[in-house]
């Protein structure tokens, strides 16, 4: 506890005071590993920093609460700062200009992951850039480096809030917990590296008897190399924030089959037939946008018919297309024993939806005649109390069992401006954030075996609050057209897995096996069944390759959720080989895959791989064809995993086992 208990974890101005010269007193109280520090001002404020250690993995977390005690408005609280804290490295002195670039070991670096932007480098490091400008990932001694969200939604664009500091084998890795709009900065002095996050902008006072809590941190210390920090990383979300393979719920992320909301319910059952009459290994059914508008016309996908955000907002099942309101699609999925994922979108609202003209109080921007869109304000409870019981009334009704959150909506513009004047700034923003986690909790507490899919159009709100309440099945909206380029998936791969064991992917339309196996993560979701426009598994040679896929995929998805080593970088280019490796200690096996892209001219590579016993030997076999073959680790150690693929556009597998 000794990190907690020499830190303060947190930094704020009361009315432009440094807090040591405020007026209060502090009190601290150790329960286990659990530290809860409170600050009390003697004009009633009361600030509470709730801490614990997580002794498996010598990390550390926080959040702080702010409340008025009394009975008139705090000062203001301003230049906030949630996480504030140090933590010692290797000793390193300013460089002076020079001609020669240094070498890695002698230069602090900073990995901070790139949101979520429909690329192929989405969840991707910033690698090593200019030097001298101080471009790219280096740390130098006396230099600041500065991130921060974009428009309000916590992995968008710019940065994902999660960081590794390294450093000669030792560092921290943190995330910063937050769902809206957060910043952090990491400054590097000659013996330590300074962390501070936080949310910007605020500046506000606390009314009589109001009670906050602003953003959180999770610092985890190590002594390692970069990718087994990552690893050590991924185990500490696996076990500490995941709801996959918590007790009552699913040991996997799922395998899904998809299909349009708006088709019509008799494409949807004979879909669902096509499954259950072949055997068809899948383990839920995730229907997608368009359910939704009370005369909403059917549409055979979203790129057709009807624009289905026009409707958001009404959450009334549409009449036209599902007759009998969904019942039958659940109990049919159900029956042919599948799961039922249903998609929502409960923070957006067409300006004209029957809530929005009746409740326009539960909306922000109902005034603002320059938005089409309103955004439901989760921090009003009467805007709570009403999407919370739409919501769970239709999960109990259709027997839900994964609810589909989505977030198609920059909100930061009606957060600022709904606090653009007085002494309140950040607030309507910070209430937004808690109503959300409050609904979340509330959803997982009425229904224990409930999961959650955290989308914000793809990835845009990943951190490490949604982690701990959710899994994100669809990282990525890059994967939306149904012939994307699937280079962008390999790419992904790689990126995603350096910081969630959990999180899914797509594959696109066609019944290809290199794309399938390009797709294949944590969690895997099929769109052969997801448009009208489209035939489902009308041959038998269809029907075959979907069984063989989804038996495939099942027998590798629990590696893809154990320590991942990337064999390769990270690129979109047509021209290279990309592997990949999962290890599973407990079992001492893996798997290796190899991808030969589609314009690559090299007909064989050699990979250096990880958590290799050099004194061991290993049985490799290819899942193609199942043969066997025999390396030993001094020469897997030595001369690296060798692989020749004559074809190109072509991915092998291979399991292997340590005897």
């Amino acid at each position: 506890m000794d990190f907690l208990k020499n830190n303060r974890r947190f930094c704020f101005l009361y009315d432009k005071k440094q807090l040591e010269d405020c007026d209060f007193t502090v009190s601290s109280e150790q329960n286990g590993e659990e530290l809860t520090t409170v600050y009390t001002f003697s004009d009633g404020l009361k600030v509470t920093n709730k801490a614990r250690k997580i002794n498996k993995f010598g990390a550390y977390e926080w959040v702080n609460w702010f409340e008025n005690t009394g009975d008139k408005s705090t000062g203001i609280i301003s230049d906030l700062w949630d996480a504030s804290f140090s933590i010692s490295l290797e000793h390193e002195e300013k460089l002076p200009l020079s001609a020669y670039i240094p070498e890695p070991g002698e230069i602090t670096k900073i990995y901070n992951p790139k949101g979520s932007d429909c690329t192929e480098y989405e969840f991707c490091s910033r690698r090593d850039g200019v030097f001298w400008l101080n471009q790219g990932n280096y740390l130098k001694v006396g230099s600041t480096k500065k991130f921060g969200s974009s428009h309000g939604r916590s992995s968008d664009d710019r940065s994902a809030p999660f960081f590794n500091i390294h450093k000669s084998g030792k560092g921290f890795i943190c995330a910063v917990g937050w769902t809206g709009q957060w910043h952090a900065e990491v400054e590097r002095t000659c013996d330590e590296a300074v962390f501070r996050s936080g949310i910007p902008g605020l500046n506000f006072r606390l009314l009589p008897k109001e009670k906050i809590r602003t953003s959180s941190i999770v610092v985890m210390p190590y002594e390692a190399n970069l990718i087994d920090s990552q690893n050590i990383w991924r185990r500490l979300v696996k076990e500490e924030y995941s709801l996959i393979g918590s007790e009552g719920r699913e040991k996997y992320g799922p395998l899904c089959a998809s299909v349009w909301g708006g088709m019509k319910t008799s494409s949807v059952l004979d879909r669902i037939e096509i499954i259950r009459k072949n055997k068809l290994p899948y383990e839920y059914l995730w229907m997608d946008a368009g359910w939704y508008g009370i005369d909403t016309p059917p549409t055979p996908d979203e790129f057709e018919g009807s624009i289905w955000s026009e409707v958001t907002g009404d959450w009334r099942i549409s009449k036209v297309s599902h007759p009998d309101g969904l019942s039958d699609v659940s109990k049919a999925a159900h029956d042919a024993g599948l799961k039922f994922i249903l998609w929502f979108e409960p923070e957006r609202s067409k300006k004209n939806a029957v809530t929005a003209l009746e409740h326009p109080e539960y909306f922000l921007g109902s005034e603002d005649e320059r938005c089409d869109y309103l955004l439901l304000n989760l921090g009003r409870e009467d805007a709570w109390n009403y999407i919370y019981n739409t919501i769970s009334g239709l999960i109990e009704k259709l027997d839900i069992d994964f609810y589909r959150h989505d977030a198609n909506f920059e909100p930061l513009y009606f957060w600022d401006r709904a606090d653009s004047r007085g002494d309140r700034k950040g607030i309507t923003q910070i209430k937004h954030i808690m109503g959300m986690y409050k609904l979340w909790d509330a959803l997982l507490k009425r229904f224990p075996r409930l999961l959650i899919d955290n989308c914000a159009s793809g990835g845009k709100r990943i951190d490490i609050e949604t982690l701990r309440r959710s899994m994100p099945l669809w990282r990525s909206d890059y994967q939306c057209p149904a012939n994307f380029d699937i280079n962008g998936s390999l790419s992904h791969h790689l990126s995603f897995n350096s910081w969630l064991p959990y999180s899914g992917s797509g594959m696109g339309r066609a019944y290809d096996l290199y794309r399938a196996r390009c797709s294949y993560d944590s969690s895997l979701t099929t769109n052969f069944s997801y448009s009208e426009r489209d035939s489902f598994c009308d041959t038998e040679e269809k029907i075959g390759f979907v069984k063989k896929m989804c038996e495939e995929y099942i027998m590798l998805r629990p590696y893809f959720k154990e320590d991942f080593y990337p064999l390769t970088e990270i690129t979109a280019l047509p021209d290279v080989w990309t592997a990949a490796q999962f290890d599973r200690p407990s079992q001492g096996d893996g798997i290796v895959q190899v991808f030969r892209r589609e314009g690559s001219p090299f007909t064989s590579a050699s990979f250096s791989l990880f958590a290799i016993d050099g004194g061991a030997e290993y049985v490799f076999t290819d899942i193609d064809d199942n043969t066997e073959f025999v390396i030993s680790g001094k020469e897997l150690t030595e001369n690296g995993f060798n692989v020749t693929l004559n074809k190109k556009r072509t991915a092998k597998v291979y399991l292997y086992k340590k005897r």
